[in-house]
């Protein structure tokens, strides 16, 4: 809609009014602020517009800067955890080599252990079999001398003792001979 404006709408005699219709004036009204902004305003809004630009791009590249630097940690951090991940699990197939050592060192010892206190058993049986035929050999001896004494006093009078002591004196002589 281009303005065209004509004189005609204007009576000669009356000058500047107040114009009523909304639609008009304003119209006329924006065109001439949009002119002067243009006119006056270019300049400031241009260097508006550029430093904003320039904001923006550095907005960008700082931005893609730090994704780059993000990435870099990103991939230094995979590394490290690649790295830990490896380390743990050497420490763990070194832990479980460990444990089965420490386990087969665990049972061979209390098989020793098993095997030497068989051996003190055994030692200890033989020991005790041997202190309890001691004690029945020396019962069984004590007996059999305490039986011999009984029987010797009983059968031994004043004449058997005379024939004992006479056969000794005959073999002392013998001897001495």
């Amino acid at each position: 809609m281009t303005m065209l404006v004509t004189f005609t709408h204007f009576p000669l005699g009356e000058g500047f009014g107040i114009n009523g219709n909304l639609l008009d004036t304003n119209i006329f009204n924006l065109a001439v602020v949009v002119g002067v902004l243009v006119y006056f305003g270019g300049d400031v809004l241009t260097s508006l517009l550029t430093n904003r630009k320039e904001l923006i791009l550095k907005s960008l590249n700082d931005a893609e800067e730090r994704y780059k630097e993000a990435n870099e940690k990103l991939a230094a951090a995979k590394e490290q955890l690649e790295s830990a991940t490896g380390k743990a699990e050497e420490i763990r197939a070194q832990g479980l080599v460990t444990a089965e050592q420490g386990t087969k060192n665990l049972l061979e010892r209390a098989k020793e252990d098993i095997k030497r206190l068989e051996e003190a058993k055994q030692v200890t049986i033989k020991f005790e079999e041997e202190k309890a035929i001691s004690q029945v050999c020396e019962r069984v001896s004590r007996l059999a001398l305490d039986q011999a004494i009984d029987k010797v006093k009983k059968r031994l009078d004043a004449n058997l003792q005379k024939r004992i002591i006479d056969l000794n004196i005959a073999l002392l002589d013998t001897i001495s001979k």
